[in-house]
């Protein structure tokens, strides 16, 4: 890389970190490419980013973002991904690290909250956002059900009423 391509890669990561909710480093022991490219795949499937950068890079590139705290775990071969929703990415990162122990989680960071690996291992638990948005969306419906429900109920008893009343009446008259 020359000086320009330099630049211009720290001034896109740069605009990425301003951009995304969450950074995961993790640390590459040894991948292989299919592995690799494995992981870029499914990472990609999350809405996510993975990228290798050279540290030195990265580090001029988190200056003065929110995402400073995570410098100091740039050291050897690492690797950063990051995406708007934050749980996506970490679950995915934390179940390909289930599976392949060539990929070690250092840390990461929400927004200025700097994580260690055991935090983002915590986020990947959450649900996703989307599942969020839908548990929350079926609180806010199930309250408007049963308010519907409990208006109905008292006509509904009047109805039955009524009809035994008129039943009753009848079995009087014949």
């Amino acid at each position: 890389m020359d000086r320009t391509e330099k630049r211009e890669f720290v001034s896109s990561l740069a605009a990425v970190f301003a951009d995304t909710s969450m950074v995961v480093v993790t640390r590459n022991d040894g991948l292989s490419v299919a592995d690799v490219t494995n992981l870029r795949v499914r990472v990609r499937k999350a809405g996510a980013t993975y990228k290798v950068a050279k540290n030195r890079l990265a580090t001029l590139a988190l200056d003065g973002t929110r995402f400073e705290g995570i410098s100091p775990l740039l050291k050897g071969p690492t690797a950063l991904s990051w995406a708007h929703d934050p749980v996506a990415v970490a679950k995915v990162i934390v179940e390909f690290a289930k599976t392949n122990e060539k990929l070690v989680i250092i840390g990461g960071a929400l927004g200025t909250q700097t994580l260690n690996a055991d935090g983002v291992r915590a986020l990947a638990e959450l649900p996703s956002l989307d599942t969020l948005r839908a548990q929350l969306v079926g609180l806010i419906s199930t309250p408007a059900t049963r308010i519907a429900g409990v208006l109905q109920a008292p006509a509904g008893q009047l109805a039955r009423v009524f009809g035994a009343y008129a039943k009753k009446d009848e079995a009087e008259a014949a």
